[in-house]
């Protein structure tokens, strides 16, 4: 079985295919069960957050899976094939491990060592356990990451300064306005992103925050909770003639803001200069929005942009962070090795204490005439002395894990002692969880 990953990411796709396939939180259970249910795939999670969409899956097949997966999101983005294919990104074993670790210590993000995308992978992860398609190999993987990820950030300076998408798009409007106070800004979509970015921008002193939100109930109360106000989605056109800011962040499918709707508004601001900054994927606003007169429509690309400067200031830790994953993926390395002889370990114990028990039990009539401690002294005897024959085995076993000589060794003992006959009790499967 190998670990893969396949997908795209802002390295690697332009953004309107980053839209196109990007999977909204009520199209996630479906998708990572379709793809957990194609050909030689075992296990399976799907990663989908402004930056990437990625399916980790555990397969038995990687040039078949790889095709399988392929399909599964040329079909989920509604794309030919051909047209997908130059953009994919493919990593398999130490590699995709190594990139998952990447991505969640921030090194893979746009924002340089952003903070949201810790949530997003649990999120991920929670939703393909509630769907039955995690086993045990991306359990400890995601387990592992998360797990990087957090010590990345207490060991590094890699988040320190701007590190998450709502704080670099809030620094990126304070510097294209020069401040924002006494500035009225409208937050649209009250996501985790929408929340950050009205907190942050409360937090920089802006004169007047507006929220909207389709759920009236979650506007209400990000809007009590940064000193604000809650309008109605039907209103926001009203509110675009008074704002000087508007920051879009909704999971929306369509569009929010037109380019017809903002024409209307630009006529009614009588020249004063609005400001958008749409860090939603698929985008809020519609991109020829930005060719009205007047108006500066700023996406994830200017976003990505903006950041460089930031990424200047922290690419000092990147070296740290780097030896961090270079020493937890000698951990994981080692854990996986272990678990993969640990059922070999187990059924080599089980099958020895049966016959111990066995010898016991054939035996049992000579052993009437003894005392109740006597018979306890035999059952230790003999247990101990099966415990010791296998010691070392068992050690030597689990330091060759993953090794030529130890898969030697697991396929002669699997021969010697007809492991896979089922003719055994059986022991059981015997895993070690990631950190």
């Amino acid at each position: 079985m190998a670990i893969v990953v396949i997908g795209v990411n802002h390295r690697s796709a332009p953004l309107e295919m980053l839209e196109r396939l990007t999977v909204g939180a009520d199209e996630l259970p479906k998708l990572v069960t379709v793809a957990s249910k194609r050909d030689f795939v075992a296990e399976a999670v799907v990663v989908s957050t402004c930056n990437r969409t990625e399916v980790y899956a555990v397969v038995e097949r990687f040039h078949d899976t790889y095709s399988e997966l392929r399909t599964v999101l040329a079909d989920h983005a509604g794309m030919p094939i051909g047209q997908l294919s130059d953009h994919l990104t493919v990593e398999s074993d130490e590699a995709a491990v190594s990139h998952l670790f990447s991505v969640a210590a921030g090194l893979d993000s746009a924002v340089i060592g952003e903070t949201e995308i810790l949530g997003q992978l649990k999120d991920a992860w929670r939703v393909a356990r509630d769907q039955g398609v995690v086993g045990p190999q991306l359990n400890a993987l995601f387990r592992h990451a998360v797990h990087v990820g957090k010590r990345v950030r207490t060991e590094t300076g890699i988040s320190r300064s701007i590190a998450s998408a709502s704080a670099a798009a809030v620094a990126m409007a304070t510097q294209k306005l020069g401040s924002l106070e006494d500035r009225a800004v409208l937050v649209v979509g009250t996501g985790d992103m929408g929340e950050q970015v009205a907190v942050a921008l409360a937090g920089a002193g802006a004169g007047a925050v507006k929220v909207a939100n389709r759920t009236t109930s979650r506007a209400d109360e990000l809007a009590e909770r940064v000193g604000g106000t809650r309008i109605p989605l039907a209103s926001i056109a009203d509110e675009l003639a008074e704002v000087d800011l508007v920051v879009t962040s909704t999971a929306a499918v369509n569009q929010v803001l037109d380019r017809d709707t903002i024409a209307r508004v630009v006529a009614a601001r009588a020249g004063r200069p609005l400001l958008i900054v749409d860090i939603a994927v698929p985008r809020d606003v519609d991109p020829r929005v930005g060719e009205l007169p007047g108006v500066e429509l700023c996406d994830m690309d200017d976003l990505r942009a903006f950041t460089e400067a930031g990424l200047r200031r922290r690419r000092g830790e990147i070296a740290a962070v780097t030896d961090i994953i270079e020493e937890e993926l000698v951990r994981f390395r080692a854990q996986r090795n272990a678990r993969s002889v640990a059922p070999v370990i187990a059924d080599l114990h089980a099958r020895s204490d049966a016959i111990r028990r066995a010898e016991l039990e054939r035996f049992a009539g000579r052993l009437d005439g003894l005392t109740d401690r006597q018979r306890d002294a035999v059952e230790a005897l003999t247990h101990g002395i099966v415990a010791k024959l296998l010691h070392r085995p068992s050690v030597r076993l689990g330091e060759l894990a993953g090794s030529v000589r130890g898969d030697q060794i697991v396929d002669a003992l699997r021969d010697l002692y007809a492991m896979d006959d089922g003719d055994s009790e059986d022991p059981g499967e015997t895993t070690t969880g990631g950190a």
